[in-house]
């Protein structure tokens, strides 16, 4: 935009209630401000990739976390209430959304119980990073996975009393972590033992909190997701439905994007050509 001519220093002096938003990955100052970056490197420098993954190495999560967690929809948030703000001041603003800023704003409850010392600093040791036997993925006999969620008691009891293990001793101190090993590889053998659609009868729709670890194409066809709509078909390719969802101002059904040439005609008609032009060129 600047080598355009059309910087925020430039848009805002033509329009003072401009809201500029901006999304780097380092943000628009310090060491690291021009350099190159995607998102396996910011999670790497905001400890975030640290923290994900088994015990053996760090995982990257796809690009969810610092490309359209803390860089799209934090840049859509702080665009939004620039725009509110200018409402009252008259006054727009920079929006400046550096991913690597927004990382950090997503694992503020990781900092949290860190601080509170609740919190291990090493992969797979922790309440929700699959340390705990109650909070993890397993293997079941026919190759796919299952996810469990079990942390509140009521629900911790519940995932005991559905495997009958209610009175194994492994499970009797919850929230004790040097127990989790011992219990996780107990529960490990116990739902090798089963394919995944057997899991899915003993533990779907109750609040053992339990899903399913489904492919992605599995997910377009699971029972609860084609109920709420969650995905729809636009022009042939399958993608999700708008969300969130509102009451009073549903939205519309999304338009499948322009073919090349579609508005060929319409384009160069509001330029000025007239109609034997626009033949002529298309011949």
């Amino acid at each position: 935009m600047e080598r355009l001519g059309l910087g925020p220093e430039e848009s805002l002096a033509q329009n003072p209630k401009l809201v500029y938003g901006r999304m780097t990955g380092w943000g628009q100052d310090g060491p690291l401000a021009n350099s190159a970056g995607h998102d396996i490197n910011y999670l790497a420098i905001t400890g975030a990739l640290h923290a994900i993954g088994p015990k053996e190495a760090p995982v990257p999560p796809l690009n969810v976390v610092a490309d359209f967690g803390g860089g799209g929809m934090l840049l859509l948030v702080g665009v939004l209430a620039a725009i509110f703000e200018v409402r009252i001041s008259g006054k727009g603003q920079v929006v400046d959304a550096g991913m690597s800023d927004g990382v950090p704003l997503l694992l503020g409850s990781v900092y949290t119980r860190l601080a509170q010392g609740s919190w291990l600093d090493q992969r797979e040791s922790n309440l929700l990073d699959g340390g705990a036997y109650f909070y993890s993925v397993y293997e079941c006999s026919d190759g796919k996975f299952i996810s469990l969620g079990s942390i509140e008691p009521q629900f911790h009891a519940l995932l005991l009393e559905k495997l009958g293990l209610s009175l194994d001793p492994l499970f009797q101190n919850q929230l004790d972590p040097d127990g989790w090993p011992a219990a996780k590889e107990k529960l490990a053998s116990v739902f090798k033992t089963k394919p995944r659609d057997y899991w899915d009868t003993v533990f779907a729709c109750t609040d053992v909190c339990y899903g399913p670890v489904l492919s992605i194409e599995e997910a377009f066809e699971y029972e609860h997701n084609k109920a709420r709509g969650t995905f729809m078909e636009i022009d042939g390719n399958k993608q999700a439905s708008p969300a969130p969802r509102f009451s009073r101002t549903p939205q519309a059904t999304p338009t499948p994007p322009p073919r090349p040439g579609e508005h060929n005609k319409e384009v160069l008609s509001d330029w000025g050509f007239s109609s034997a032009d626009i033949q002529e060129l298309e011949e």
